[in-house]
């Protein structure tokens, strides 16, 4: 499969496994950490194919998890990051094997960081209620174009929903909705650009099964975080993400 070693495909099972815990536990940051850890023993087209259906069967579960019609009314509430993350999406992605990443990565890992440690200190950063619209549409180009190059489009997202104080249950259906369609445009925008293929597709298929195992489990632990623990946690793994963004674009 993709002329993997048993070790590296065991290796990939593992770390699906916990990056889909995390993602049930806290709604997002699953394929940050497996691009993260992927990138240690495998090419990057790999490791970007690897994440990319896991990613989509994730949030089509936590996106339609409360039902329907809240999903229904999160696409109509949240439709412009919706259009600006997809169409950005479809941009990038065609600069997947031109544009160095280190240089993204570092971009989007700095600020992040910034935001997350701010708010963990106790500063007040909420967005202005005038601009919101302009925010979705800011932080929805900014999501796709890094989504395209590496299947990682979620920490813009968050900066947004932690700013307008969205609670645990609207904050982890937005994530699965916006994240669904996105990945279903990633899945869409990568036979297109070949990094999904017969054997990297056949990868990204085995990789489903640990992630969902993983997201039940995670989900088990989320219904039982209070708002106050839920908004925290999201504030320290966006930290910890920053830094490993920072880390990924120093050592690329």
């Amino acid at each position: 499969m993709a002329n993997l070693s048993t070790p590296a495909f065991a290796a990939a099972m593992v770390i699906t496994l916990f990056a889909g815990f995390v993602k049930g536990a806290i709604g997002f940051a699953m394929p940050m950490i497996m691009m993260a850890a992927f990138s240690s023993f495998l090419p990057p087209e790999l490791a970007l194919a690897g994440l990319i259906l896991p990613t989509f069967v994730t949030n089509l579960t936590q996106a339609f998890r409360q039902g329907l019609q809240p999903a229904l009314g999160t696409m109509r509430t949240y439709w412009r990051m919706l259009v600006a993350t997809v169409v950005f999406i479809l941009v990038s992605s065609g600069f997947v094997y031109v544009i160095p990443h280190n240089l993204f990565l570092l971009l989007l890992g700095v600020p992040i960081t910034a935001f997350a440690v701010a708010q963990l200190a106790g500063l007040r950063l909420a967005l202005k209620l005038q601009h919101r619209t302009r925010a979705e549409w800011i932080l929805g180009a900014i999501g796709g174009l890094y989504g395209g190059l590496s299947g990682i489009w979620g920490p813009p997202l968050l900066v947004y929903l932690l700013s307008i104080g969205a609670d645990k249950r609207e904050t982890v259906r937005v994530q699965g909705v916006v994240f669904l369609i996105g990945a279903f445009v990633l899945l869409f925008a990568h036979v297109h650009s070949g990094v999904i293929t017969l054997q990297t597709g056949a990868f990204s298929v085995a990789l489903t099964l640990p992630a969902q195992l993983g997201q039940m489990a995670g989900t088990w632990v989320q219904d039982r975080l209070d708002q106050q623990r839920f908004r925290r946690w999201t504030q320290v793994l966006l930290v910890l993400t920053g830094l490993n963004l920072a880390r990924l674009a120093i050592m690329a």
